[in-house]
């Protein structure tokens, strides 16, 4: 390689000269795997690496046949032009994943390709930073300008063939040397640690856009929208008893262990805590570690074992089941949207208003859709479900999710960039958004105490997903689900009735206590509000329905009214 500052007749003011296609694209290779993978390597080194010789022969061949991959990929590209055209592209793509990784341990895969592409532009922003910008143009802009300028001697179709072959040739042989010579090294990186591949960039990205594409594509099986087959009934619906009305509350980002009602060790749920006859599950597992796949699983009987996202948006959920048995059905979302879930029930979205006092640059705070809410409810007369999508927890700026009064925990960390904060700090900010929802959630239990004459109510309260705060370098969410720690997975669940309620399903308390410790899933979620709301269908099972073990036997058995 060699840099030219002279004058030019393309009039550049320097130019980097390679003397074949094979050396720019070891080059632009090594700049990828050097400095767009520093997490990666020092995950790897930390798993793999104990600094014997040995395994530094191990860490050399790995990039060495990692180098030989990305060359190899790049001389596919025919033509200097598109090659430029495609470093750019995986210089940008590298830089963001690069970013990710070394601010928030973010592991890509699909599913983190998927909130991606379906983020809006409030959640986006809440990412942008220096930090950010200083990625972008060191690591994606800097290289991608370089590239521009590099010109390539002239060589013949022939001898251009000859050096590609002779490339992959020698590359493939010594490839097959080094996976034999460290073939056991090799089986643990494979088998042991298959979450180290997410932080490889930009094939992680890449490989992760693929599949997302292909997972999204439509095909015959999946285009055509999916009923719910069966008779769905109804039992406990006679003409003298109140309308039922339930909250189903949607939390974002609130993690189980940081619940004082499941055992946390700071009041994060003051105002939770002092209500009688309120039930918290303290062993509830997501679907999912993302919004994306989170929601639209809690909400489909499909159950986390067979749900697909493109199978769930062509197939009736939880909504589509309640507004079939006659139930009122109302979403408000104060989030990024309902994944699809909301698609045919009535929407409201409060992403878009401009208060000032409820309000701030990023989002509203969730009390937004309280408003007006009691007065609304008084002017109901059959069985509904308000379903409300909280922006919770939602980080990284997680002291956005809160008005100034309930900054309880302090100091605090008001920045997005984690990685500037303490630890204290952060969790700091994290617990007083966990403070807010519990203060939402007891607004609304007490809604539903004032309406006692007019409805029988019950409040459920599921978060989407977990968080991480820190723990082993990794921040928010999203990692792949076989590979994502417990503060990712395990979610707060809170269950409050009536004494109208429990009276009119026969449910024992003493039975329901029982409960509080046995794991459950989001996969209980639809049976549990369907035989919540009185309703069965095809797809209800009795084992699944968290109140069906608590219930007695004459209920089920009451009166029943048939919707096709």
């Amino acid at each position: 390689m060699l840099i030219d500052t002279a004058p030019s007749a393309e009039k550049t003011r320097f130019s980097i000269h390679f003397r074949s296609p094979v050396a720019l694209a070891v080059a632009i290779s090594i700049i990828l795997l050097v400095f767009h993978n520093v997490r990666f390597w020092r995950e790897t080194s930390a798993a793999l690496w104990d600094g014997t010789f040995s395994d530094s022969l191990f860490m050399a061949s790995l990039f060495a046949i990692l180098l030989f991959l990305h060359t190899s990929f790049l001389l596919l590209i025919p033509g200097r032009r598109l090659l430029q055209a495609t470093a750019t592209v995986l210089f940008m793509v590298a830089a963001l994943a690069s970013y990710s990784a070394d601010a928030y341990g973010v592991f890509i895969d699909k599913e983190m390709i998927r909130n991606l592409f379906e983020t809006d532009r409030r959640e986006a922003g809440a990412l942008l930073n220096a930090q950010f910008a200083l990625y972008v143009a060191l690591l994606g802009v800097l290289p991608s300008l370089l590239v521009w300028r590099v010109r390539l001697q002239k060589i013949g179709f022939r001898r251009q063939l000859v050096q590609r072959l002779a490339f992959f040739a020698g590359g493939l042989a010594a490839s097959a040397a080094m996976l034999f010579a460290f073939s056991a090294n090799y089986s643990s990186f494979v088998r042991e640690h298959k979450n180290l591949r997410y932080l490889l960039s930009p094939g992680a990205a890449i490989q992760g856009t693929i599949q997302y594409a292909r997972g999204m594509m439509p095909n015959a099986e999946d285009d055509a929208f999916v009923a719910t087959r069966g008779v769905t009934t109804r039992f406990m619906k006679t003409a003298h008893q109140k309308p039922l009305l339930m909250f189903l509350v949607v939390g974002e980002t609130a993690r189980g262990l940081d619940f004082q009602l499941g055992g946390y060790d700071r009041p994060t749920n003051p105002e939770l805590s002092k209500i009688d006859g309120l039930y918290y599950f303290n062993n509830v597992m997501s679907c999912g570690t993302s919004t994306a796949i989170s929601v639209p699983c809690m909400f489909s009987h499909l159950g986390q074992e067979h749900f697909t996202v493109p199978v769930a948006l062509h197939t009736t959920n939880l909504l589509d089941a309640l507004a079939k048995a006659g139930v009122g059905v109302e979403w408000r979302d104060n989030n990024s949207g309902s994944k699809g879930v909301s698609a045919r029930a009535r929407t409201i979205s409060y992403d878009a208003r401009n208060d000032a006092a409820l309000c701030n640059s990023e989002s509203c705070f969730d009390e937004v859709m309280l408003q007006g809410l009691e007065q609304t409810l008084r002017t109901i007369h059959d069985d509904t479900v308000f379903a409300f999508h909280q922006i919770g927890s939602h980080g990284p700026a997680y002291s956005k999710r809160y008005p100034a009064r309930f900054e309880r925990f302090t100091p605090v960390c008001n920045t997005n960039e984690l990685k500037q904060c303490s630890e204290e700090q952060i969790r700091n900010a994290y617990d007083n958004s966990i403070v807010y929802t519990d203060y939402n959630l007891a607004r609304q239990i007490a809604i539903l105490k004032s309406l006692s004459d007019h409805f029988d109510t019950v409040l459920i309260y599921v978060s989407d997903h977990g968080e991480s705060l820190g723990e082993k370098g990794l921040y928010l969410h999203g990692a792949p689900y076989m590979f994502a720690p417990i503060e990712q997975k395990k979610v707060p669940f809170v269950l409050w009735m009536s004494d109208g309620y429990r009276r009119r399903f026969s449910l024992d308390s003493a039975c329901m206590r029982t409960l509080v410790d046995k794991p459950f899933s989001h996969d209980n979620l639809y049976h549990t509000v369907l035989g919540g709301m009185g309703v069965k269908n095809a797809m209800y099972r009795a084992g699944m329905d968290i109140f069906a073990a608590c219930r007695h036997d004459d209920v089920m058995a009451s009166n029943t009214a048939g919707s096709q």
